[in-house]
């Protein structure tokens, strides 16, 4: 249960950081746009996240299913009604607040921005539930390719998992570029200069995460089910209560690996937003002329790949974390097994403490190294090419744009194959135990456990961990950028 618990409380942490980073964003950018729609632009995404708390309550309170139909049809009514109330509150909040003599057409465009956003939110459901629902083809395949062993199944799981980062990547490139282009054409002018795109993206990102109460309602969702799931099993409750709470659980399963492709998605589109932060404040410190990031060069494509490395080094790190702290609790309970013959027999109680205190105190020390990297990393890249710059005042500030750019790309695509990775072998699992294939104790769920076991690390730690690299690497380069110039 344990797992569960901090799994649910990082990704929550993970939703509201990239809330109040996109906020600040948006608002910073609204900033700019002062002059074209005073304070109002500086509190729309104040509005707009309101708004999306209202939707999501209500979309949360009106979720209701029957004894025999699907739970994800009744969160998935939930959400669409969240969605298309977060609409209707962007319309009046667009219309209110972006009120511009010079660009009278401003508002309306910005409300197709948002659209966009909530549109992509729909979209990233869509994508997530097809690959991680027993419902559909890719849990089917890497069930059915469980029959002939473990190796097959861990074969057919990552082929799963790198083929779920293309919808995804596709939709965050329409999301960036469409919205960037409907914002351009707002009629919003800075200096004689269309100056609506990045806002056009900021107000497409509060519209993706209009909905984000609800989504983290569905990620809880899935913890719950999960260990509802082994509080049944070990009360020893009869397998009709077992056989709803896996089918709950398979569900949970889908709605956790949802939350993390929104949270890698709205992690792309505000590192976008820092990144272009990140340029224009170099801009600022060069006297108003813009960097230009050549990637010909080889100092700023070595700093690239190092920001590509750093992506696997780190996902490395995390899941040799989960093996290390593994084999440790194993190694702790062979021992109690041998020791303590009465655990089996039911005549004496396990150590619980000691697992535990091996779990907690490995999983704080392992995540030092990794934390330290991402600290580290952007940092001796700047200074190093800085120093190796010469004449080149600008080659420290252009590298740690190279390193900054392919590992926010690198990073979102790993991600995604962890995550959606991960959660399609549970739940291939999961549809072999409703009885295909043989059901419990057959040698495809043997296969199939193997599977999970392999997907837990992946979906668990590593996949959601670098939601954060990807936002932290960002946010530190803007913080520092004066260091490298």
């Amino acid at each position: 249960m344990g797992d569960n618990v901090g799994d649910c409380a990082g990704r929550g942490a993970d939703l509201f950081e990239s809330t109040a980073a996109e906020n600040i964003g948006a608002m910073i950018l609204g900033v700019v746009l002062y002059k074209s729609f005073g304070v109002a632009g500086i509190l729309l995404p104040l509005v707009i996240m309101s708004f999306g708390l209202v939707a999501s309550i209500i979309g949360i309170m009106s979720v209701r299913t029957k004894e025999d139909a699907d739970p994800m049809d009744a969160l998935n009514r939930g959400y669409y009604l969240t969605a298309f109330l977060v609409s209707i509150g962007i319309f009046f909040a667009c219309k209110w607040l972006l009120v511009s003599e010079a660009a009278p057409d401003a508002w309306w465009h910005f409300f197709l921005c948002a659209l966009v956003g909530v549109a992509t939110s729909i979209a990233f459901v869509f994508i997530t539930q097809y690959y991680t629902e027993q419902r559909y083809r890719p849990v089917q395949t890497i069930a059915d390719a469980s029959r002939t062993g473990p190796a097959t199944n861990i074969i057919m799981g990552l082929s799963v998992g790198m083929e779920s980062t293309v919808m995804p990547v596709i939709t965050i490139v329409i999301a960036l570029v469409s919205s960037f282009m409907i914002g351009r054409a707002s009629g919003i002018m800075i200096d004689g200069e269309a100056a609506g795109g990045l806002f056009g993206t900021a107000v497409a990102t509060m519209g993706m995460l209009g909905t984000c109460g609800y989504i983290l309602a569905m990620d809880v969702f899935g913890p719950i089910t999960d260990n509802a799931g082994g509080i049944v099993e070990m009360s020893k409750q009869p397998e009709s209560i077992r056989e709803k709470t896996d089918r709950l659980d398979s569900v949970g399963n889908t709605t956790k690996a949802l939350t993390k492709g929104y949270a890698i998605g709205s992690a792309a589109l505000a590192a976008f937003l820092l990144f272009s932060a990140y340029l224009d404040e170099v801009r600022n410190y060069n006297n108003g002329v813009r960097m230009h990031v050549d990637l010909s060069k080889p100092q700023v494509f070595g700093a690239a790949l190092l920001g590509g490395m750093l992506v696997f080094w780190f996902s490395s790190l995390a899941l040799t974390a989960v093996s290390k702290a593994a084999q440790s609790v194993i190694t702790e309970v062979r021992r109690q097994f041998k020791e303590r013959p009465g655990i089996m027999l039911g005549t004496e109680q396990p150590d619980y403490a000691t697992c535990v205190d091996i779990v907690t105190v490995g999983a704080l020390k392992a995540m030092v190294l990794p934390g330290a990297l991402v600290l580290i990393f952007p940092i001796a890249v700047g200074l190093i090419f800085k120093a190796l710059g010469g004449d080149d005042h600008l080659l420290g500030a252009e590298a740690v744009a190279g390193f900054l750019m392919i590992a926010t790309v690198v990073g979102i695509l790993m991600a995604g194959f962890l995550n959606n990775g991960g959660g399609a072998w549970d739940n291939a699992k999961k549809y072999i135990e409703t009885g295909v294939y043989g059901g419990k104790k057959s040698d495809a769920h043997k296969a199939a456990v193997v599977g999970d076991t392999v997907g837990d690390p992946f979906k668990d730690t590593a996949g959601p961990s670098l939601h954060v690299l990807i936002k932290l690497l960002s946010t530190i380069t803007l913080v520092l950028a004066p260091l490298f110039i």
